[in-house]
């Protein structure tokens, strides 16, 4: 378990009003990138939104057991607007909270075990294969890699100076996280063949694992001997038991990035080209740390994680062992503390841990054929998304208005509208954004449907290709004719 180092539930209160972090810069550095420290909320630094305060709990790998899932909607219910909205990441949100409730809420929340240090509740960003040992697929324990890396970020005094942007990814080998624009970025490998000195040196100490950084295309690194050639960069493999101490590392080597060019950068894609640490650079810190790494160009990397790989679908998954797991993404990641509460007491039925998913769903494993299959009538019952060809499944949205004073109009009625004129699930994930910054924006190849001034535009995005427009200036009616025009046709007997 993680060390809890709370000290005091009135020192914890405090912090619901501190201001955002001091910057990065170094004293004298030219002017940096980022003039400002990360305002990112958190649970403690709580973000004033227009429908009130808002409060991030970070989730590590999405895991929570059904008491932390209890304290959680617990806390909606007393401080806030009763629901509970998934995050891209994994994460959860609490929103309409009240200006004085950070005291208590730090508390709650400290006394269920979601706040195993004050200093680093905001820096806890990790993503891991949510279906990692529950359908049998890869044989990776990424969700132990991700409670040891989070316990050695909550270790360590300096991993507080990480933005609460800076992202940690960690992949089983089956590529549905890859692709999600982790800063550091671990993907399991099967075991390989020791042909030279250096990759045996790795393969005697177990299955190895690849990292990246930057994403697993490097991004960050343009030009220069590190730079992408095939759409995947160069990668470090290592053993897979010290993929969360290589982790680390790196992420000290960015931060010693961030101080020689004074950039004030969050996440490695900020920094500038000429201070961006390369892959080979990190594979030095590594083996001075004592950790096998074999440096691979692009050409050389064997892995090829699809970037968006699909959200596990709705419904049942079947495990190896006869048990089941439920799939039951939020519609637009929005639960009611009902809905939640549902969830959380079927745990109970099984392994006793819900499982947030990057694609704004949950996963309930462990439960029997006959439970699961009960449990999964409730949740539709509900209203929660148990049809692959639900219209609210690959559907997104940002908060929107009346939430965010930012957004142009209230995309989520939009959104509900046309998922309504649809009545079946689009080939493509759908996100519907109320302003140009695109919160929570999926990756891979999307369909991005932005609220203008005249009204909305609707784009394919696809990876390292060009946008193509759909319709620009569309009506809510137009956008519904927009997304139905990349969809395949209706199943034979059912209502487009």
């Amino acid at each position: 378990m993680v060390r809890l180092t709370v000290a005091a539930r009135g020192d914890v209160g405090m912090l619901a009003a501190m201001p955002p972090s001091p910057s990065n810069r170094p004293p004298g550095a030219q002017p940096p990138l980022r003039e400002h420290g990360d305002a990112c909320p958190g649970a403690l630094r709580l973000h004033a939104a227009a429908d009130g305060a808002l409060a991030r709990v970070r989730v590590p790998a999405g895991e929570l057991t059904e008491r932390q899932a209890m304290a959680l909607a617990d806390a909606a219910e007393r401080f806030g607007d009763g629901g509970l909205s998934l995050t891209s990441r994994g994460n959860v949100e609490l929103r309409g909270l009240g200006d004085d409730c950070g005291g208590a809420l730090a508390a709650l929340l400290a006394d269920a075990g979601l706040l195993p240090s004050v200093r680093h509740e905001r820096v806890r960003n990790l993503i891991a294969s949510p279906l990692a040992g529950i359908d049998g697929r890869a044989p990776a324990d990424v969700r132990r890699w991700a409670r040891e890396l989070d316990e050695l970020l909550c270790g360590q005094e300096w991993t507080a100076r990480l933005s609460g942007r800076f992202l940690f990814v960690l992949d089983d080998g089956r590529g549905d996280v890859a692709g999600l624009g982790g800063d550091v970025t671990l993907v399991a490998e099967a075991a390989v063949d020791a042909a030279d000195g250096e990759v045996a040196e790795v393969a005697e100490q177990g299955a190895p694992a690849l990292l990246f950084l930057g994403g697993p295309d490097n991004s960050n690194n343009p030009g220069g001997p590190d730079s992408p050639n095939d759409g995947v960069g160069p990668a470090l493999r290592i053993p897979a038991a010290h993929a969360p101490r290589a982790a680390l590392a790196a992420a000290r080597v960015f931060l010693d990035a961030v101080d020689a060019s004074g950039s004030g950068a969050w996440r490695f894609r900020d920094l500038p080209g000429g201070a961006a640490p390369t892959v080979r650079a990190v594979g030095e810190r590594l083996r001075a740390d004592g950790i096998p790494a074999v440096y691979l160009p692009p050409g050389d990397v064997p892995a090829r994680p699809e970037r968006g790989a699909p959200a596990p679908a709705p419904g049942l998954v079947e495990g190896p062992d006869g048990h089941r797991a439920l799939s039951v993404p939020a519609p637009l990641g929005r639960l009611t503390g009902a809905q939640w509460r549902l969830l959380a007491r079927t745990a109970t039925e099984g392994d006793g841990t819900l499982r947030l998913t990057p694609w704004r769903g949950v996963l309930v494993p462990g439960l029997s054929a006959p439970v699961a299959a009960a449990r999964l009538r409730e949740c539709a019952d509900a209203g929660l998304v148990t049809d692959p060809d639900s219209p609210w499944h690959r559907l997104g949205a940002c908060t929107g208005r009346p939430g965010c004073a930012k957004s142009l109009t209230d995309v989520r009625a939009d959104a509900s509208a046309v998922a309504a004129a649809l009545g079946r699930a689009t080939a493509l994930p759908v996100q519907w954004s109320g302003c140009a910054r695109r919160c929570g924006h999926p990756h891979g190849t999307w369909i991005d449907v932005l609220a203008t001034d005249g009204g909305y535009d609707v784009t394919v995005v696809r990876p390292g290709a060009p946008p193509e427009p759909l319709a620009a200036g569309a009506t809510v009616r137009q956008v519904a004719d927009a997304v139905a025009s990349g969809m395949p046709p209706a199943a034979p007997g059912t209502t487009p």
